[in-house]
Parts: structure tokens; sequence; C-alpha cells
């Protein structure tokens, strides 16, 4: 080995890999549920992050335990295919962890546990979906967001969220599937959260090219350029000579000529409004102006696709190729300024397949974290939408297939049967979790749950009375995606995590060091 490398062998790397799991999972974990508690993150320049959204905690932590960074990774898959349950995902991994080291003492081999922990991985997602209840409509959808959004900074306004959340995924799903990245969010503070509102349509946040163009456009048509409305550099390292004042004048003329001809056509296609993707040239843009066309430069792409989606324009690359067919449709485009943004409003689209909507918030940090909350409820009624199908929330998912899977390990023989029983007792981390953020007894809450999922399995706890009730009366309801996501996710990265033996790091590389339990493992800072 290279000088300066270090190497941990056996159950030492096993030791450090689990240790590094349940300290990130212990990190996140006060943070679950309606009753959980805020992360304040200050990064090396001072600025604040404030939330207790599971993935942003961890991408904002300074992580160097590799171990510990592969559960970062579960958190992150988690947020991008479903866009919640990122802390449930952490803390089930990190509870998997706990329990393969009780079962590492017994001396049963880490293969043994992975053979384990796939089969109940398995058979719990099949009884999710004997478990699953199968609804997509609105009031469902709505139950959804408002579940997603509860104690995460929006609890007052949760309702009227929901509602503009719902709006907007149903209004951009084509053909059952939902496109999250045709919803554009805005966030602005300098108001109450009460003040956040729909676009029927899209919101960029640019102004006007020059201020001498039109303000606002009734009936507009509308134009999409990728390239730019100037002459071209030249592509080629060419040079021209020029000998007398006339010809450079005549080269000035030319350039202006075709600046002129590139106005002509867009004025020619009958376009009112223009988002070009490049720049405009000067003279191009006083051109426009004197015709009464509003032109906005610079546009991001994403904006332009969107723009696409809802005003039904094609995107031109060339504009002496634009014609009127090109064009698209909105009833009503303006500029106007939201507290100290300048945003152009594209509205009264017919049927627009994109949408904006605007979160507002006191302050900086509260619309940050409202965003985070949209967002989640976003992915979780997208989810809805697509699979139609939810489970109860409060924990009775896990309670109902922790009792299933304890049914299951009794048919199978050998020490699989341990792993399979340790992985029903990791599920039941979150009603625990949920209990004791909500300041209820953790083994009264077990118990009872316990007790009342023999008559149904939509029995969860209510974190606010401490009572168990029917979680579909209760209307909290989440996306059956979103707990297998959580499980799978989990089990594989517990799994890959526990046939570990031996851990060799390179001089140039982080060393996983256990001296120091006042932070993370291998360098990670402490919540200070």
């Amino acid at each position: 080995m290279p000088e300066g490398s270090s190497r941990v062998l056996g159950r030492d790397a096993q030791r450090m890999n689990i240790m590094a799991g349940k300290v990130l999972a212990e990190t996140v974990r006060t943070t679950l549920g309606p009753r959980g508690m805020d992360k304040m993150l200050v990064d090396g320049m001072g600025d604040i992050v404030v939330t207790n959204d599971g993935v942003t905690i961890l991408r904002e932590m300074d992580i160097d335990h590799p171990a510990a960074k592969m559960l970062v990774e579960v958190a992150k898959t988690q947020e991008d295919e479903v866009g919640d349950g990122t802390t449930t995902a952490v803390i089930i991994a990190g509870e998997l962890l706990k329990k393969a080291e009780e079962l590492l003492e017994l001396e049963i081999h880490p293969t043994t546990l992975v053979i384990g922990y796939r089969k109940a991985a398995a058979k719990a997602q099949e009884l999710l979906n004997q478990i699953a209840i199968d609804a997509s409509d609105r009031d469902t959808l709505q139950m959804v967001a408002m579940t997603a959004m509860t104690g995460k900074g929006t609890e007052k306004a949760r309702e009227p969220l929901a509602k503009l959340v719902v709006d907007a995924v149903l209004q951009v799903a084509e053909d059952g599937e939902v496109d999250s990245d045709h919803i554009n969010i805005h966030r602005i503070q300098g108001s109450t959260v009460h003040d956040s509102q729909i676009v029927n349509g899209v919101v960029i946040d640019k102004s006007r090219a020059v201020n001498s163009m039109p303000k606002d456009l009734k009936d507009a048509s509308i134009a999409l350029l990728k390239y730019p409305i100037e002459v071209k550099d030249l592509e080629t390292d060419a040079k021209i000579k020029l000998t007398d004042p006339a010809q450079m004048q005549a080269f000035i003329e030319q350039e202006e000529q075709m600046v002129k001809d590139m106005v002509d056509k867009v004025i020619e296609s009958g376009a009112d409004v223009i988002f070009c993707q490049k720049g405009i040239d000067d003279l191009a843009q006083h051109l426009l102006a004197k015709a009464g066309i509003l032109a906005v430069k610079r546009v991001r792409k994403s904006d332009i696709e969107r723009l696409g989606k809802a005003t039904g324009a094609r995107l031109v690359t060339n504009v002496e190729e634009l014609t009127a067919e090109d064009l698209g449709h909105a009833g009503h485009v303006y500029e106007k300024k939201v507290f100290d943004e300048v945003l152009i409003f594209v509205e009264e689209c017919d049927d627009p397949k994109a949408v904006s909507i605007i979160l507002r918030g006191s302050t900086r940090h509260v619309a940050e974290e409202v965003e985070r909350a949209v967002e989640d409820a976003i992915g979780v009624v997208s989810a809805t939408l697509e699979d139609g199908q939810v489970v109860a929330g409060g924990g009775a998912p896990e309670i109902a297939l922790a009792k299933g899977l304890r049914d299951y390990a009794d048919t199978i023989s050998g020490r699989e049967q341990l792993a399979i029983a340790a992985f029903a007792d990791a599920l039941e981390i979150v009603p625990k979790t949920l209990a004791e953020n909500a300041g209820i007894d953790q083994i009264d809450a077990i118990v009872d749950l316990r007790a009342a999922q023999e008559n149904s399995f939509y029995m969860g706890l209510d974190v606010f009375n401490g009572n168990v009730t029917d979680m579909k009366e209760a209307k909290v309801i989440e996306p059956k995606r979103v707990k297998k996501q959580a499980i799978q996710s989990a089990a594989e990265a517990a799994e890959m995590i526990l046939r570990i033996d031996d851990m060799i790091a390179s001089s140039g590389s982080s060393e996983p060091d256990m001296g120091d339990m006042g932070g993370m493992p291998g360098g990670m800072p402490p919540m200070m």
C-alpha cells in the first residue's frame, strides 16, 4: 500500500460504518413529523438555513465519512423519486444498521443478515400493496398535500397552499403523468404566506428589454426565439481590410440593414411579444419598441420550454424562419413589480400545460422553508395522481408492515428469521420517533398501535392529542410510493454497508475517525 494510506478490517470496519449511519440518522430524527424540530445550519460564509427538511439538512452538512455519504445518497434519491419521505428513509436505514449490529454481536454472519433483509424488503413491498388504498380524487390529493406540509413552517396556510399545489399539478398533468419541471415556483419575500398565488401561465423573472416597449398587452401572439436578433460574429478568424471611410460606412449600414430585416420578419409574423434565449441588438430593441412589440432577452432555457407548454408557441432557431404558424397565444402579458422584483406575467393561456406559483413569506428564511414544503407537496401529489394509491399516515403502515413481517419470519427457518424480525422491529422506529418528537411515551404508543391494528391497518398515532386514531378519517394520508421508495432505498443502503469488511483510505482522502464522537464520524462537525 502507498505510504500514508490507512486500512480498517473486519468488525472494526463494520462497527465504524454502522456508527456513522446511526449518528447521521439520530441527527435528522428529531425533525420527523408534525411536532418535529428545526435545524439551523450556518456555512462558512455565515449564511443561515433553518429547516426540518431531511435532504436539505444533509446537503448542507459537511459530511466526510464514506458510509454516511451513502445515507445522504439515500435521501437524495428519495427526494428525486418522490419529493418527500427523506427523513423517513434515513432513520429506517439507521435503525436497520442498529439492529444489524445487535445480530452481529451474536456472531450472525453479515451475508445472512443481507439475505434476510432482502427477503424482508421484498415482503414489505408485497404487504404494502395489500394495505394501499385506491384513491386519486381531488379531495385525496388535497389531503396528501396537507399531510406533506404539516409541521414544515406552513401550518397556518397549509389549506390554501395545498389547493394551489393540487390546482397546479392537475393543470400540468398529461395522460396521467406529471412533469413537475413545468410547475415554476417563484419565492418572493415581503408578505405573508397567505398572499401566495397560482398563475395560470408562466412568470419570468425578467423585465422588458427597454422601458419604451409596451408594458401591458391583451390577446397577445407569442414568439419564442433560440438565437439572437443581432448580427452574428464570424466563426472563422477572418480579417476585413477597409481603406476608405465610405467602405466603413457601407459596412455599418449593411449590418444595420441585416438587423432591420430581422425585425421586419418579426413584425410580418404578427408577433406581439418575443422571448429570446440570447441577446437582442440595441437597434433591434429600438425598432421593436417603435413597432409596439414587447421583447424579453436572455430568457432561461427552462422558462422558454415552459412558455412553449403554456402558450403553444414553437421554438424557432432562426428569426428568418419565423412565421405566424410558430406563434403561441396568451390573453394577457404584462410587466409587474412584486416587492423588489420585476416580473413578466404570461396569463390567460388556452389550457396551459405549464403554470407558476408565487410564494410569499415575511422573511427570506420563511419563504425558503415554504418553498421546500410546497416542493414536497408537489412531489407527493404528483406521485398520488400517477399511481392512484395511498396509505394511512401517523406510523400506521409501518406498524402494519412490522406485524406482517413478524408473521412472515415465523415461516422462515434458519438465522435469516432473526434478520427478518429485526427488519420488522426497525420499521417501528417511525411511529416511535413520531411519539418521541410529540412528547408521547414511545412504549405506550407502540403497544396501543399494535392492539388497534388488529382491527384496522388505518389506525395510526395522532401526535396532537396522543391518541390512536383512524388516519383515514383524520385525513392524514401519504402516497404509497413514498413508503415504497423509503423502505427499498433504506434496505439497499443498509445491505451495502453491511457487506463492507475492509476500508482502505488513500493518503489524499479523509480517514474515518472514531475518536471524536462530539460530531459526526469522519470529520463531520457537530451541529452548532
